[in-house]
C-alpha cells in the first residue's frame, strides 16, 4: 500500500468520524428527552420523536410563510414545543399516573401517531427544504480544513450547540433545586411527594426541558440534510431509544454517550459497507446491548426485591 493510498483511508476515517460525531450529538439531544422522562415517571415517551419534528416544521413555517430570521424562529420553536411538551403530559400523560404502565406506553404511541397526522395535515407530506437565503450564510462556509478533510461552520455549531445545551442540563439536574427534586422523584416519588415536593409540576418541568432538547435536535437535523416530512420523528426516534438504552435507559450521561457511538457506528457502517445499512445498524446496536448488557454501557442493574 503507497502513500497516497494510506493518506486517502485516514482522509476518509478523519471526515467520516467527524460526520458521525455531528449526527451523534444530535442523537444524544433527542435521547436525552426520553432517558429524563423515563428516569422520572418510568415512561417511554414514544411521542418524543414527534416533538423533534415540530421544532423542525414549526422552524420551517416561521421562516418561510412569517419571514422570521432563523435564530429567531429556532427559538420560538424550541419554546413552543416545551409548551407542547406540557401539554402532552397534562392531557395524556398525568391522567395515567397511577394506571398500568401498558396503558400508558399504548396512550404514548397513540399521541405519536396523533401528531404524525396532524403533521401530515398541516404541511403534506412531501420533502420540504429551508430556503438557503434565510439561512445564516456562514453554515456553508468550511471552517477548518486539513487535507481532504474539512470541517463545515454548521458542523461546528451543531457540535458546539450540543456540548453548551449538555453543559447546561448537566447543571440544572445537579446544581439546581428543581434538579434536586427530579433526582428526588426518580428515587421514590411518594416520598418525594411527602417532603413538599410538587410532583405533578417537576413532571411537566421535565417534559418541558426534554421536548425542548428534542427540538433542538430536530431543527440541526433539519438544516444539516436540509430536509424535513412529518415521519421523520419516527425513525429517529427508534434511533435516539436505541441510543437511550446503549447508554442505560434513566442515565442521562449515558444517553449521551449513546447517541455518540450510535452515531459513529452509524456513520461509518454507511461510509465502509452500505447507505442502506444505515438505519439497521440502530437496531441491530440495540438489541446486541439488551442481549449482552441489559443495563448499558453506564446503567446499573436494578435488584427488585421481593
Amino acid at each position: 500500500m503507497d502513500l497516497q493510498n494510506l493518506f486517502d483511508m485516514s482522509s476518509l476515517f478523519l471526515q467520516q468520524l467527524v460526520n458521525g460525531l455531528t449526527v451523534g450529538g444530535v442523537y444524544a439531544l433527542i435521547a436525552v428527552g426520553y432517558t429524563m422522562v423515563y428516569g422520572v415517571i418510568e415512561l417511554i415517551n414514544f411521542a418524543h420523536g414527534e416533538i423533534y419534528m415540530f421544532g423542525a416544521f414549526i422552524t420551517f413555517h416561521l421562516i418561510t410563510v412569517y419571514k422570521v430570521p432563523f435564530f429567531v424562529a429556532a427559538l420560538v420553536a424550541v419554546a413552543t414545543c416545551a409548551v407542547i411538551g406540557i401539554l402532552l403530559d397534562i392531557v395524556a400523560y398525568r391522567p395515567l399516573r397511577n394506571a398500568p404502565r401498558l396503558a400508558a406506553l399504548i396512550t404514548a404511541i397513540g399521541m405519536s401517531i396523533f401528531f404524525q397526522n396532524v403533521a401530515l395535515i398541516k404541511w403534506g407530506a412531501q420533502i420540504k427544504s429551508y430556503p438557503l437565503e434565510a439561512l445564516p450564510p456562514f453554515f456553508s462556509d468550511v471552517a477548518v480544513r486539513i487535507g481532504d478533510v474539512q470541517v463545515t461552520w454548521l458542523q461546528v455549531f451543531i457540535l458546539a450547540t450540543t456540548l453548551l445545551l449538555m453543559f447546561a442540563l448537566h447543571t440544572i439536574i445537579h446544581r439546581t433545586k428543581v434538579g434536586a427534586a427530579m433526582r428526588a422523584i426518580a428515587q421514590d416519588k411518594r416520598a418525594a411527594a411527602l417532603m413538599g415536593i410538587n410532583v405533578n409540576r417537576v413532571i411537566s418541568f421535565t417534559f418541558a426541558l426534554g421536548s425542548s432538547l428534542g427540538a433542538v435536535a430536530g431543527i440541526l437535523v433539519g438544516v444539516f440534510y436540509n430536509a424535513i416530512w412529518p415521519t421523520m420523528g419516527y425513525i429517529a426516534g427508534i434511533k435516539a431509544f436505541a441510543a437511550a438504552v446503549l447508554g442505560g435507559i434513566g442515565s442521562v450521561p449515558g444517553a449521551m454517550l449513546g447517541g455518540v457511538v450510535l452515531g459513529v457506528a452509524e456513520v461509518f457502517g454507511a461510509g465502509y459497507l452500505s447507505s442502506q445499512y444505515r438505519d439497521g445498524i440502530a437496531y441491530a446496536v440495540m438489541i446486541l446491548v439488551i442481549v449482552f448488557k441489559p443495563s448499558g454501557l453506564l446503567g446499573k442493574a436494578m435488584i427488585q426485591k421481593v
